[in-house]
């Protein structure tokens, strides 16, 4: 009986020491990991990574590699979320500076807290070039501004500090020896604004970006600036216009006034709508037959006047179909170039007159247009221009609208009337 006792006691015994033990609780650890050899070091990047080989019991819920220029980083500073659980996995650092030490760890995250692989020191690479960049043609030339820019399309590696345009009467300018914009810093597209130019004169420009390096300049562009009010033209009737220079054309600021050929022949005034309708040889008038429209708006001439190629001044013609276009080419197409060429306000536009910068200098005014049964139409709504150039029994011709910023290149019949800009041989 006693050594029944005695068994019993001995189960009960080991029965309450198992249970004791199945009821301790297993607190987790910190996960243990390790740090992967830095590698791919650029100016602004690297690889690393680590492995997650004991998850201290507990699951991982966050892992990657934290880096800090001093020592012993932390999840605090700069890092990379990489996924949860255990194994290997691969880190990409980013935003680095080019030419600086580094300090990295491996990390990762439980609820017991946050384990550190080794620390690894690596020097990002040092920019060794100087940035590439584009220069933006000018435009929006006027006698003493200009617009252009450009676009730095690589850094080299190293942060640009300064950027902007460079600017000179001779080629190839610099950042020393020239006028110069401060256009702010980084990649990308800029605009400058070219201040205090010379009328008539021929300019250079380069984009500049600098880095640590130094500084890299674009391609050398050239433009010319608009004459301004210096320089004049007299046509036979004694009219006087002003120039201007838009590109490489030069042309009258304002429409043409002449009654008379270049030889002195007198063009006949045509009033009669039938007249006009059924004439084929050279005639002109002035807009609804009213003389007083002459000094606003010119003459209105029928293309049989403009085909004689003796209607502009001596040493100037009446500009062809591709010379407009060659004009409306360089004020950037012809979707742009109407708000370029018209004259701005709504002194003699209509409202809205949409676009109207008059940056060119040419003060397009809407001088209307008779038609090739004598009625006159749009003053104030439209300018019509004559071409040279025929195109079967009709002639190219430009418009440009009040409410539209383009330029309309349409043919039309020869009997219609329409103004005429003279252009510089």
């Amino acid at each position: 009986m006693k050594n029944l006792f005695r068994i019993s006691r001995v189960i009960l015994l080991i029965l309450s020491i198992f249970f004791v033990q199945s009821c301790i609780i297993v607190k987790p650890t910190p996960p243990v990991i390790s740090t992967t050899d830095v590698t791919a070091i650029s100016y602004t990047t690297a690889v690393s990574g680590g492995e997650v080989t004991d998850d201290g019991g507990a699951h991982i819920t966050a892992k990657g590699v934290c880096w800090n220029t001093s020592l012993d980083p932390t999840v605090s500073n700069s890092k990379t979320s990489d996924g949860t659980g255990t194994g290997s996995f691969t880190s990409s650092l980013t935003g680095l500076t080019p030419g600086t030490t580094y300090y990295l760890r491996a990390y990762a995250t439980n609820t017991a807290g946050t384990g550190y692989g080794n620390q690894i020191s690596f020097t990002s690479a040092v920019a060794t070039v100087v940035p590439t960049l584009t220069t933006t043609a000018a435009s929006s030339i006027t006698s003493t501004t200009a617009t252009s820019g450009g676009n730095i399309t690589s850094d080299g590696g190293a942060a640009v500090t300064a950027r902007g345009v460079c600017w000179s009467t001779s080629a190839n300018p610099t950042t020393a020896l020239s006028t110069k914009t401060t256009d702010g810093t980084g990649t990308g597209s800029f605009t400058s604004s070219l201040t205090n130019l010379s009328a008539n004169t021929t300019y250079y420009v380069r984009a500049y970006a600098t880095n640590s390096v130094g500084t890299a300049y674009g391609s050398n562009l050239s433009f010319t600036t608009t004459a301004g009010s210096g320089s004049t033209i007299t046509d036979v009737d004694g009219n006087t216009y002003s120039t201007v220079t838009i590109g490489t054309q030069v042309w009258m600021d304002s429409n043409l006034k002449t009654t008379k050929f270049n030889d002195g022949t007198a063009i006949p005034l045509v009033t009669d709508n039938t007249t006009w309708s059924w004439t084929s040889t050279p005639g002109y008038c002035w807009y609804n037959n009213a003389a007083a429209n002459k000094n606003t708006y010119g003459a209105l001439y029928n293309w049989y006047t403009v085909s004689t190629l003796i209607l502009c001044p001596t040493g100037w013609h009446v500009p062809s179909d591709a010379e407009w276009t060659t004009l409306t080419t360089y004020l950037g197409g012809e979707s742009l170039a109407g708000g370029e060429l018209k004259e701005t306000g709504t002194t003699h536009w209509l409202s809205p007159n949409t676009g109207a910068t008059n940056a060119s200098g040419f003060t397009a005014v809407p001088g209307g247009h008779r038609n090739n049964y004598g009625s006159f139409f749009y003053v104030g709504i439209g300018g019509y221009w004559w071409t040279s150039s025929g195109y079967g029994s009709y002639s190219w011709s430009r418009s440009i609208l009040n409410d539209k910023s383009n330029v309309n290149r349409s043919y039309y019949y020869r009997q219609g009337g329409s103004s005429v800009r003279c252009l510089r041989d």
